[in-house]
């Protein structure tokens, strides 16, 4: 499978793929944990203050309100946003959801290639893929991606940037 594609210069575009559909539900499930997490903090200090009619008690009901749309909205956004590309002269990705990031590095820029997988994402088939370039932006991340893609994104950039003639700084 060849997750590379053919293009011309690297220019700041569009990348062309999205990330898994299953990402969607890894970032729910990601924001569900922190805001179970949260709203368990706010009611323990909400019942032991005794006061869950009061100002607690309206911090505990804003919290939640505010976890419910986020867990609604901040998944779909971000599928909607989050693309990535990986052509023979660069790498371009496009993430976030209030705050968005559109990157693009040379190839001749990348100096190593990683793949992570957390609990949730090894639940889910998915993985991340950081490009560890020469910029003091720092590494660009391609979160949600099916970990066979990963894998042989990983693989081809590794033989790409190897056969890339310059030094990665």
């Amino acid at each position: 499978m060849t997750v590379i594609s053919q293009e011309g210069t690297a220019a700041l575009r569009p990348p062309r793929h999205r990330v898994d559909p299953r990402a969607k539900l890894g970032w729910t499930l990601g924001a569900v944990i922190g805001w179970v997490i949260v709203l368990a903090g706010l009611l323990l200090w909400a019942g032991l203050s005794e006061d869950l009619d009061g100002v607690a008690g309206l911090v505990c009901l804003l919290a939640l309100l505010i976890a419910i749309a986020h867990i609604l909205v901040m998944p779909q956004w971000r599928y909607r946003v989050h693309r990535w590309e990986v052509t023979e002269t660069a790498v371009y990705t496009c993430d976030g959801w209030l705050h968005q990031t559109w990157r693009v590095a040379p190839i001749s820029r990348i100096q190593t290639v990683d793949t992570e997988r957390g609990p949730v994402q090894q639940l889910l088939g998915l993985s991340t893929v950081t490009v560890t370039t020469a910029s003091s932006a720092g590494a660009m991340k391609i979160a949600g991606l099916n970990h066979r893609t990963a894998t042989t994104l990983v693989d081809e950039l590794t033989a790409i940037t190897q056969a890339t003639p310059g030094d990665a700084t």
